[in-house]
């Protein structure tokens, strides 16, 4: 259980609980779980650590109470969201109500929020408490689909939508950002249309074709050093940085620990390496697409198959652009940050030939952009929400509606 400390809750203990809370949530947000310290976060607000195990004993503890605050505010925009009639209106309310808070969170007039990069690296027993209100605020989410136009999808479909949904809204706080705060409600409402009705113009369709293995993007040849990278990739996403130790590392690959530190591999040095292992998959698919002959619905539509099939293959995942907060510095993080955004302009490009085609109706592309590596990046954990799926069935069941709109028919 979330351990606080059990004292009166006075007006004075509240407003420097929030305090301690909003700092907690900056740093966290600019050096990850790991880098942020009790003695950083009491600084930042005139106190002293003892002074902030006062409120929470444990960094964990405090990175919990953080988590459930934001976990909390999106679970009321999507309960708000709610109330309207309809899965579309009820889309366009939450994406708009998150919206306004991204905008409020800029000009200062909301409490800061964590991200949930981290929340993977919380311990036992703070993780059950958020996984727990993370799941409650999910199901909520997953509310907003359901409809009379939904009516037909069954439970790993909406669950597979319901991910699709939050995943996109998590991404957009570190683009939207780009665009002025009075902008916002007009971006959620290209966002949710892009979301309700899909990218294809009305002659394109969603192909039922397999990417064969072969096609897939390849991290590297077949080596000790790639296979490191890959299962480090995975322990982070599924574990976060913390769950990434250089013992769980060598484990899974029935190594010892000297072999690991054989091949010049310290930690500090796996999360830049494993997003740089992670780009150049991306690149792979992206040029593929670009020299391709078919359509730009055709080239896009490729680029989320080709890579949803790495990521739920053998050789995946991707990284998580979540792990950006684990990484060792500010220009490494910024550097990382600049790659994603020019890959998403390649996408962008794509979506633009499309367009000029008439494969891809009329659409904000940089938007469309955002969207689709969003939903590629987190089908790294498609599987908690839909068990047993596969590379095979993914591409129907997940990037089809991310495609074609949440709104389309079910595959299965």
């Amino acid at each position: 259980m979330l351990i606080e400390v059990a004292v009166p809750a006075t007006p004075r203990f509240q407003e420097k609980r929030e305090a301690i809370l909003s700092a907690a949530a900056l740093l966290f947000n600019e050096q990850g779980l790991k880098g942020a310290t009790l003695a950083d976060i009491a600084g930042s607000v005139g106190l002293v650590t003892n002074s902030v195990t006062y409120y929470y004993r444990k960094k964990e503890d405090l990175a919990a109470a953080c988590l459930l605050r934001s976990i909390a505010a999106f679970d009321a925009v999507a309960a708000e969201a709610t109330r309207s009639l309809g899965v579309s209106e009820r889309l366009r309310a939450f994406f708009r109500g998150h919206a306004q808070v991204l905008a409020d969170l800029e000009a200062g007039r909301h409490a800061p929020l964590i991200a949930f990069n981290d929340i993977r690296a919380l311990p036992e027993p703070q993780a059950a408490v958020v996984f727990a209100a993370y799941t409650a605020m999910f199901r909520r989410v997953r509310t907003l689909l359901r409809g009379t136009e939904t009516a037909h999808l069954g439970r790993s479909d909406l669950n597979a939508r319901a991910h699709l949904v939050l995943s996109i809204a998590n991404w957009m706080g570190p683009w939207i950002g780009r665009y002025e705060g009075n902008q916002h409600p007009r971006i959620a409402d290209r966002v949710c249309d892009i979301l309700v009705h899909g990218m294809a113009g009305p002659r394109a369709s969603w192909s039922t074709a397999r990417v064969e293995a072969a096609r897939r993007p390849t991290a590297s040849v077949d080596s000790t050093s790639e296979a490191f990278l890959r299962v480090a990739t995975a322990l982070i996403d599924e574990q976060g940085y913390r769950g990434a130790s250089v013992d769980k590392i060598s484990a899974r690959l029935d190594l010892t620990k000297g072999s690991f530190y054989h091949h010049d591999y310290h930690k500090r040095d796996l999360i830049p390496a494993c997003f740089e292992r992670t780009f150049v998959v991306m690149r792979q698919a992206l040029i593929a697409a670009e020299v391709g002959t078919g359509s730009g619905w055709q080239r896009a539509c490729d680029v989320a198959r080709e890579l949803l099939g790495f990521q739920l293959s053998a050789d995946g995942p991707l990284l998580r652009a979540t792990a950006t907060s684990a990484l060792p510095d500010t220009t490494h993080r910024e550097r990382v940050r600049a790659t994603l955004w020019r890959l998403s302009e390649r996408m962008a490009s794509i979506v633009i030939d499309g367009m000029v085609d008439g494969s891809v109706r009329p659409l904000d592309p940089a938007i469309a952009a955002q969207m689709a590596i969003a939903a590629i990046n987190a089908a790294a954990e498609l599987h908690r929400w839909v068990p047993g799926v596969t590379a095979e069935t993914a591409a129907d069941l997940y990037a089809r509606p991310a495609f074609e709109g949440v709104l389309c028919l079910s595959a299965s």
